[in-house]
């Protein structure tokens, strides 16, 4: 426990060019007085660790030290391969450089680990588009991704229906969602000072999403770099975003008696949220069925779903979605007969 901790001390001082006992005590959650016996015991150890005294001091390493990754246990090791996906670096057009970074911590590790790349990916492969479909990664997402790395100002134009619109985007973060690449993007606020170029402030506005296939073009719009907004949480906006667009769909209602093997496959036949809060407060009758108001994104798209179902769901409404439900069942039977 302790060697775990000195060793995140040491990267955290590698990382920053000062921390006081404060901050490290935060980070390592631990008391001050141990970041003082721990910066003691390093320093025996061999590691410059050096204490400015004042109220303006802390820790900091000197000589421009740095220590090779070799506390890294195999697991450790065979985590941090995992976190590059093949398929997405090279579709952003960072293959190359992924690779390299992979060189550079083979050779920091110890021997005994640096068959930990190729043991993690004999053991794990990320496959992410979804099945029967190809889809081709967007020309425009190496000159996109390379914005989002460089906290550069794009201006875009994006097919929206049957139009185009020309946007300029702050581009904060890239989401590769069952294959499909989307960009997540701050619109600067009309007078907020980012659009002209010619300064670097925060600025205002709004976050959105585009699908990347739908850029027509993109380009660098002005010289300076924006200020990105260090609040701004990626997978935090990613999942309330996709949350608010699966419930946004779901326009319509049907009316369903279930048997109880229809409530324990429904959530797997249609929105998953949506069909657990239907069911969470329906109360089964003296055959164990159950009756429900469930969300759907319309009678199309829940004729086909509750057809999976079969005789376990009984559409009570409305009257059109059931009367096409019987229909199909009465030439289904035909058809067995």
């Amino acid at each position: 426990m302790r060697a775990a901790r000195l060793i995140k001390m040491v990267l955290l001082l590698q990382a920053r060019a000062s921390m006081t006992a404060a901050e490290l005590a935060e980070e390592l959650e631990v008391s001050e007085r141990t970041i003082t016996r721990d910066a003691q015991a390093l320093s025996e150890a061999g590691v410059p660790v050096y204490a400015d005294r004042g109220r303006t001091g802390g820790y900091r390493l000197i000589g421009g030290y740095r220590t090779r990754l070799t506390g890294l246990a195999r697991s450790e090791a065979e985590a941090l391969f995992l976190s590059g996906v093949p398929g997405a670096l090279r579709e952003m057009g960072l293959e190359d450089a992924a690779s390299a970074a992979r060189l550079k911590v083979s050779a920091a590790l110890l021997p005994s680990l640096r068959d930990a790349s190729q043991s993690a990916a004999q053991r794990f492969h990320l496959d992410a588009p979804g099945w029967f479909r190809e889809t081709p990664a967007p020309a425009l997402l190496p000159a996109v991704a390379d914005a989002v790395w460089d906290d550069r100002r794009l201006l875009a134009r994006y097919r929206r229906q049957d139009s185009e619109v020309s946007r300029e985007l702050e581009p904060y973060g890239l989401v590769l969602k069952a294959g499909v690449w989307y960009l997540c993007a701050r619109v600067p606020d009309p007078g907020s000072g980012s659009g002209s170029g010619s300064g670097s402030g925060s600025g205002s506005g709004s976050y959105r999403v585009y699908r990347i296939d739908r850029f027509t073009s993109v380009e660098p719009h002005g010289e300076n770099r924006f200020v990105r907004d260090e609040d701004f949480d990626l997978p935090g906006f990613w999942e309330e975003r996709a949350a608010q667009f699966a419930r946004a769909i779901l326009r319509e209602s049907v009316v369903l008696r279930l048997s109880p093997d229809g409530a324990r496959q429904l959530p797997y036949v249609t929105d998953r949220a949506a069909a657990h809060e239907a069911l969470a407060d329906a109360e089964p009758d003296e055959r164990g069925r159950v009756t429900i108001t469930l969300p759907v994104e319309s009678t199309v798209v829940a004729y086909s779903q509750l057809l999976m179902l079969g005789p376990e769901a009984e559409v009570l409404g409305p009257p059109e979605l059931r009367d096409r439900l019987a229909a199909t069942a009465a030439r289904m039977a035909a058809l067995y007969r």
